[in-house]
């Protein structure tokens, strides 16, 4: 069994560590939905705060922050969902591809993309769909159309769609694919 090694360091030496600079911050790889995602979830967490503060605190809650924040929550999924998408974060199963062949896994690597971008192609369309019959509903604590939740996962599937087809894009182009080599995408993907 090893043994920990505690490296001994003086208060000086520690106190220079805070001297030294700090990297700057890389937020090239964050696209325009992430960003929307980021606003949604702060706003889901401030109607979340407030119930807490005005159920707890004031004994007496505002009823339609939990409405809003139950559709916030919906939103921050869908358009987080296109992130993993982009960034090919999404679970999958890459186990068969060690025991099958380089050619046979590629191929099966190619379809599995297909028909991702054909799920996500069909949601989109069968959204389009429900949300042309349920366009009139309004939200039941708040006067407000709930076709915008609707909307906003309509787009998030859209989204989807179109970064998986980048995604299945850059595997051709690359030549292999996280589930074929996922030791190569263990940092940032693509």
């Amino acid at each position: 069994m090893d043994k920990e090694v505690h490296t001994q360091i003086t208060a000086e030496e520690l106190a220079h560590a805070f001297d030294e600079e700090a990297a700057a911050a890389d937020l090239s790889r964050f696209a325009v939905e992430d960003w929307v995602t980021l606003v949604v979830f702060w706003g889901m967490a401030a109607c979340v705060f407030l119930q807490f503060f005005t159920r707890y605190v004031l004994n007496n809650s505002f009823a339609w922050t939990e409405e809003i924040a139950i559709n916030c929550l919906v939103v921050v999924v869908f358009l987080g969902s296109v992130m993993c998408t982009r960034m090919m974060r999404h679970i999958h199963v890459d186990i068969i591809y060690r025991y099958l062949p380089p050619r046979a896994g590629r191929a099966m690597a190619l379809l599995v993309s297909l028909i991702t971008i054909g799920f996500f192609a069909y949601m989109s369309w069968l959204l389009w769909r429900y949300t042309a019959v349920v366009y009139r509903e309004r939200m039941v604590t708040i006067n407000l159309p709930r076709n915008i939740v609707f909307y906003s996962v309509f787009a998030g599937f859209v989204l989807m769609t179109l970064r998986q087809i980048q995604v299945f894009v850059a595997d051709l182009r690359r030549g292999y694919s996280v589930l074929e080599r996922p030791a190569e995408f263990d940092g940032y993907g693509a």
